[in-house]
């Protein structure tokens, strides 16, 4: 018979990967509406470093049907806030939101691996805003993994 994922958020160290979870899914929308502004406005202002976010933001890999990138990773890391913000009130997201933030990381951080390859081998520039949201989704991927290691281990 299968056992119930507990909630990990009442132990202490359950609590700070919570937060640190929010906190980076919440830099990491910021991050996203940056990119999206930048791709709006092409506002070269906005580009820092060395030019590297205009070559990527402006490649044709830089639109999905129609639709930024950035918008995708923007939606991504704001359902991935709902979910942790919902934990607390909802039993069925206490039971599954672990789970469900291991799979949209997973599925973002396999996404970032082929638009990191895109950025060296195809377009040859580095965005560091994309870098900055490659290492977000990466690091609350690794804390998704903690917590359903954590909720599993009761």
């Amino acid at each position: 018979m299968a056992h119930r994922i507990k909630p990990t958020h009442n132990d202490k160290t359950g609590s700070a990967f919570y937060w640190a979870t929010i906190g980076l899914a919440c830099l990491g929308a910021l991050d996203a509406a940056y990119l999206l502004v930048y791709k709006l406005t092409n506002n070269n202002a906005m580009c820092l470093g060395n030019g590297g976010c205009h070559d990527v933001n402006f490649s044709p890999y830089a639109v999905i049907g129609g639709i930024p990138v950035s918008v995708f990773g923007m939606v991504a890391f704001l359902v991935i806030t709902g979910i942790l913000m919902l934990e607390p009130r909802l039993k069925i997201v206490k039971e599954n939101g672990s789970l469900a933030i291991f799979g949209i990381s997973l599925a973002g951080v396999a996404f970032t691996a082929y638009l990191t390859w895109l950025e060296i081998y195809v377009i040859h520039a580095i965005c560091p805003f994309c870098v900055a949201s490659a290492v977000i989704i990466a690091l609350i991927f690794i804390l998704a993994i903690i917590r359903l290691i954590k909720q599993t281990a009761y």
